[in-house]
């Protein structure tokens, strides 16, 4: 089969939607199919060595998130030129943007199926950037309406799904999870990572990751640290448009002496140590629609404290492979409190999370391709 992704995020930029638009990518390749990812232009060096293509237009970096870039690729004629020289079988958008909007013109004018990737709470999105409800509601029947053009819709959670569903779109969604592998991290690098960090005290280390966000109930991780009675380290690894104002909270709750901030981290092996050196992993957003770092890191044996039902808290069990908090700040703290306080249980909630909770992405990747081809074959031999 031949694959065309359409995503506005992808590398350098490992964002939760860039990195599984990569690992689609990377395994389908890997399985002996054709497969290209239509992305804005970041940087060129990160073009060799894959086992698909790279399909970029023009993008400029956006305003208040400079690492990142958009475009339009209907007015990039070297963009336009590749896309008509690519014959697909299949569509897969992941985003109701602009690259989805290119997604589903590129199908329209092929005949091919689309599969359409329900990512994010948008209307979340919406009203922070907008501070207006109605704006934000004007934008999610936007989105519907670009879902409802698609022949498959696909969310990465059932709780995404419920919020898709209540956004107003009344069709069908599949639910495909995503995947993580296991990545060994040898004892080596993790004491390099932690003595480059200064993680090597004894101190317990409590780490996020993802955006620098206020989305992302990061105000909710620090007044929750700031009430421990355990000593700790926190460890902000990311960047995003608030961390001016998260450093500032830190400081005024008093454990800014505790708070790291690494800045975007690009490589995953240091990604990886870090995750090993954790003791825990906090991740109390209420945004996310699937825990992929949440199961990044059990994939390194460290658990999470999640809001109890998040989109991040299906499959743990609470004190069994993770641990469940209100979402509030005292119980946050309470909880892990309690955690600290007995390491030797810790770390066997660390091997459950990783026994049970990482599906690698070559097996996820194969129920992929199983739907990719029936929509094929739902279409017929006369569909293109």
């Amino acid at each position: 089969m031949r694959i065309i992704q359409f995503s506005d995020s992808f590398l350098p930029i490992m964002d939760g939607v860039g990195n599984v638009v990569y690992q689609y990518a990377q395994n389908i390749g890997r399985k002996g199919h054709e497969c290209y990812v239509v992305a804005p232009q970041t940087d060129t060096g990160y073009r060799g060595g894959f086992p698909f293509e790279i399909v970029d237009y023009i993008g400029v970096p956006l305003r208040h998130m400079k690492s990142y870039k958009i475009g339009m690729p209907v007015l990039d004629i070297h963009c336009q030129n590749r896309l008509n020289a690519i014959t697909a079988d299949i569509v897969h958008v992941h985003s109701p943007f602009i690259a989805g909007q290119a997604g589903l013109a590129y199908a329209q004018r092929t005949g091919c199926p689309v599969v359409g990737t329900f990512h994010s709470k948008y209307y979340d999105d919406f009203l922070q950037v907008t501070g207006i409800e109605l704006l934000a509601e004007v934008g999610v029947k936007h989105v519907v309406s670009f879902y409802e053009k698609c022949d498959e819709v696909w969310a990465v959670s059932a709780s995404s799904a419920d919020t898709l569903r209540g956004y107003g779109y009344s069709g069908e969604i599949r639910v495909m999870p995503n995947g993580t592998d296991v990545h060994p991290v040898n004892d080596a690098l993790a004491r390099q990572v932690a003595a480059e960090y200064g993680l090597d005290d004894g101190v317990p280390v409590l780490l996020y990751c993802g955006q620098i966000n206020w989305k992302k109930n990061l105000r909710r991780t620090l007044e929750g640290c700031s009430r421990l009675t355990h000593p700790f380290r926190l460890v902000l690894a990311g960047q995003g448009p608030h961390e001016k104002e998260v450093r500032q909270l830190a400081q005024s709750l008093g454990i800014d002496d505790r708070v790291l901030f690494t800045g975007h981290i690009g490589d995953t092996d240091t990604l990886n140590a870090l995750y090993r050196i954790a003791d825990l992993f906090l991740f109390p957003s209420l945004y996310d629609t699937s825990g992929l770092v949440v199961r990044e890191a059990a994939a390194m044996g460290t658990p999470s404290v999640v809001v109890r039902g998040s989109s991040a808290a299906e499959g743990i069990e609470d004190g069994e492979n993770g641990y469940l908090c209100a979402d509030d700040s005292e119980d946050l703290a309470r909880v892990i409190d309690g955690i600290l306080a007995d390491p030797e249980a810790r770390v066997h909630v660390g091997q459950r999370a990783c026994e049970t909770i990482p599906i690698p992405w070559t097996q996820l990747v194969d129920g992929v391709l199983d739907r990719y081809q029936a929509l094929l074959q739902a279409r017929g031999p006369a569909s293109k």
